[in-house]
């Protein structure tokens, strides 16, 4: 395996995600930020958070497929959600846990930032998800 996930003793717990990646490897795979739209363009899940949260999550999967890598491959992602407040979080995992089985999700997840915004390109979107991937 190319990515290893842990958090040494002493970072703050429990959070959903790993706090440190080690990655060796040549090739490095950037998702750019991914949102709810299918491959047509429509809107998915508007106005649902989790459900936003999901679709970004599977176009990021799509994204990763495309350079050969997986989840499992994933050093660092970054959430950008608008308006953020912290009694969103039950929402936003909400969604992370509806695509976990079906993407291959490594709970606790890599290294993670949920950035707070006040709006993304347009105003239906709630997350955006940025990955970055290391492979052999």
């Amino acid at each position: 395996m190319t990515v290893q996930l842990f958090s040494p003793e002493g970072m703050f717990q429990p959070v959903p995600y790993e706090h440190v990646s080690i990655a060796t490897g040549s090739r490095h795979v950037h998702v750019a930020g991914q949102i709810s739209r299918d491959a047509d363009g429509n809107h998915i899940a508007v106005g649902d958070l989790a459900g936003q949260v999901a679709q970004s999550l599977r176009n990021t999967a799509r994204g990763l497929a495309g350079a050969g890598a997986t989840f499992a491959d994933v050093v660092r992602l970054r959430f950008f959600v608008t308006q953020w407040a912290p009694e969103k979080m039950d929402a936003f995992m909400a969604g992370v846990a509806l695509v976990a089985e079906e993407l291959a999700l490594p709970l606790p997840l890599p290294p993670a930032s949920l950035i707070g915004v006040d709006i993304l390109f347009e105003d239906d979107v709630l997350v955006e998800v940025e990955a970055y991937a290391v492979l052999d």
